[in-house]
């Protein structure tokens, strides 16, 4: 039995996403269980399942709450309690939707990072040309990255894609740069492709080369690795492209008569479409590096969207997502650590 802790209360809509959502997902998944965690008030309209139980809190941390008021002032907030859930043994992952500064603040407080890892990264999936997902990280845990963290996401990256993808035992790795070119990008990227280049002749990741933006789409890289400020600029960047395209076919569509007969035509096709690019079927970006599995939805999710988040999250909980990463740093140890001992040479130089 997989046991997941749901902060009912986070997102942009709370309960009214949550609870149909968390009731969906455990008509499809017999094997599962949930425990919920929010205000006693709010579970006035949560129907009881034998799978289900409720973890009562008493405050929520909200989408505009800094840090040190989700870590110092809210410690019975539901996003803390079901991380505290993991970190009890009663649950293997939380799923929250909340804000994700705070969230990324009490996971690392709460589970504390993984030996071998200095910043956790959010890792999550965007969906490629190949007709499958290619996964991206960090994505704005961390703005400012040293060379050393960015080998340290490669190597947490490749354990999430073999975990969530069994045929995919050594996923290939690209560093996100302004050119294929080794000579190019800047000294950060310049030694960060060093690093990893070493790390794939010890075996350590599968690393491709450097790789540019549309890249991430064209399907030929399994992951990419950039900072949080890069990868957070991209991911909003790609959000708002598909939103325009989307928004520009409904709006020519609805033109005229004539036009609206093609849309008919077109329905097929359109709706195909659609469902390929429905950024819902990628929610759930996981928080790698902790000693807890936690993974976070986007806030403005419908149920449809959570529902999604809350199966990755099953997934790489039945998958052992986190024995994987652990695995897979215990096996990197010597590279990370020659890794961070170079780069604390450097800085001292």
């Amino acid at each position: 039995m997989i046991t997941l802790a749901v902060d009912c209360m986070g997102g942009d809509h709370g309960p009214s996403v949550t609870f149909p959502a968390c009731r969906q997902f455990l008509s499809t998944h017999p094997d599962a269980r949930l425990l919920l965690v929010g205000l006693p008030e709010a579970f006035a309209t949560w129907q009881a399942h034998e799978r289900a139980d409720i973890v009562q809190c008493s405050e929520v941390v909200t989408m505009d709450d800094p840090v040190e008021v989700a870590l110092r002032r809210k410690k019975d907030s539901s996003m803390r309690v079901a991380i505290q859930q993991v970190k009890d043994g009663k649950a293997q992952v939380a799923v929250s939707a909340g804000n994700t500064g705070a969230l990324m603040a009490v996971s690392r407080y709460l589970l504390k990072t993984m030996d071998g890892i200095d910043r956790p990264a959010i890792a999550t999936q965007l969906p490629n040309d190949q007709g499958g997902a290619t996964t991206v990280l960090d994505l704005g845990a961390n703005v400012d990255c040293l060379p050393e963290h960015l080998l340290q996401f490669a190597v947490m990256g490749s354990a999430l894609v073999s975990a969530l993808d069994a045929a995919n035992v050594e996923p290939s790795v690209g560093l996100l740069n302004i050119g294929e070119e080794a000579i190019k990008g800047s000294e950060v990227i310049k030694r960060t492709g060093e690093l990893l280049r070493k790390a794939g002749e010890s075996d350590a990741i599968r690393f491709i080369g450097n790789v540019e933006g549309n890249d991430i789409y064209k399907g030929g890289v399994d992951i990419v690795v950039c900072d949080g400020f890069v990868g957070n600029v991209a991911l909003k960047a790609s959000e708002g492209v598909a939103s325009m395209i989307v928004g520009g076919l409904k709006n020519e569509f609805k033109r005229n008569i004539f036009t609206k007969f093609a849309a008919i035509v077109a329905y097929p096709v359109l709706k195909a479409l659609m469902k390929r690019m429905d950024h819902r079927r990628y929610n759930g970006a996981a928080l790698l590096g902790l000693r807890g599995l936690v993974f976070k939805s986007h806030g403005s999710a419908d149920p449809s969207g959570y529902e999604h988040a809350l199966n990755r999250a099953y997934d790489a909980a039945r998958n052992n997502l986190l024995d994987r990463v652990q695995g897979r740093v215990a096996q990197a140890a010597s590279v990370l650590e020659a890794a961070g001992t170079s780069s604390s040479g450097t800085g001292a130089a």
